[in-house]
């Protein structure tokens, strides 16, 4: 394998780490690692198909999240081939980083080993705290059933109140959000980027904590650090984390 057109950003990173030079293109929102050589082909949602065919890779990686189907079925008409992941636990994110590191011709890393052993060694509370998690605001939506990140936080002790929601990504409106009984609202800074000035305000009644959405929600290297980095962050604004 030579070229490689990734179109997520967690993939991304993953590649370029354990393979630096293997990447061909990457979207505008693979920000990691920094200073990363690969053509820019536009965003998760809306790439530029015709410049990725134009690079000839001999592998697309994408996600049936993060990636529309439309676009993925016209690369594989251009005669391209899509590798399709699927992660919504984090045996599954270990899983598919292993099967497209594969395909990329890449042997195992060693920062998979190091993330299986910091997760393998993380020990939730003994009793979870409930949260409210939201990912974007006007509308508000939050994390419902079936997600990575509400497997990593359940993994921390921080149990989604809307996990058993029909919708992955329900919009709530925020005076539900505010009675739905959570110990906590958990603010991560991507897809919406909620700070300190921008998020918190709305929930003037429950404990907030704002937390790096790579390490919320990417799987690759950024998953050997999560389980530490989470766990300061949730700290910070909640004493029983």
């Amino acid at each position: 394998m030579t070229r490689v057109v990734s179109l997520v950003p967690s993939l991304t990173e993953a590649i370029a780490v354990s393979a630096p030079g293997l990447l061909a293109g990457a979207t505008d929102w693979c920000t990691h690692p920094a200073g990363l050589a690969a053509a820019r082909i536009g965003g998760t949602k809306n790439p530029d198909l015709e410049a990725v065919v134009a690079l000839r890779p001999d592998l697309v990686v994408a996600n049936e999240e993060e990636n529309r189907e439309p676009d993925l079925a016209a690369l594989r008409t251009a005669g391209l081939d899509v590798l399709v992941t699927e992660v919504r636990t984090l045996p599954q994110a270990f899983t598919e980083l292993e099967r497209v590191l594969d395909a990329c011709g890449v042997p195992r890393p060693r920062w998979l080993d190091d993330a299986e052993a910091a997760w393998d060694a993380v020990e939730p509370p003994a009793e979870p705290r409930s949260a409210v998690v939201p990912v974007w605001r006007r509308p508000w939506m939050v994390l419902g059933r079936d997600t990575f990140a509400g497997d990593l936080l359940a993994r921390l002790g921080v149990e989604n109140v809307y996990a058993a929601h029909p919708e992955r990504y329900p919009r709530i409106p925020l005076e539900e959000l505010a009675a739905a009984g959570a110990d906590l609202v958990v603010l991560p800074d991507e897809p919406y980027r909620f700070t300190a000035d921008d998020g918190p305000e709305a929930f003037p009644r429950i404990p907030a904590a704002l937390v790096d959405g790579r390490m919320l929600t990417w799987y690759g290297p950024s998953l050997a650090a999560a389980p530490t980095e989470l766990r300061a962050a949730l700290r910070r604004r909640d004493p029983a984390a």
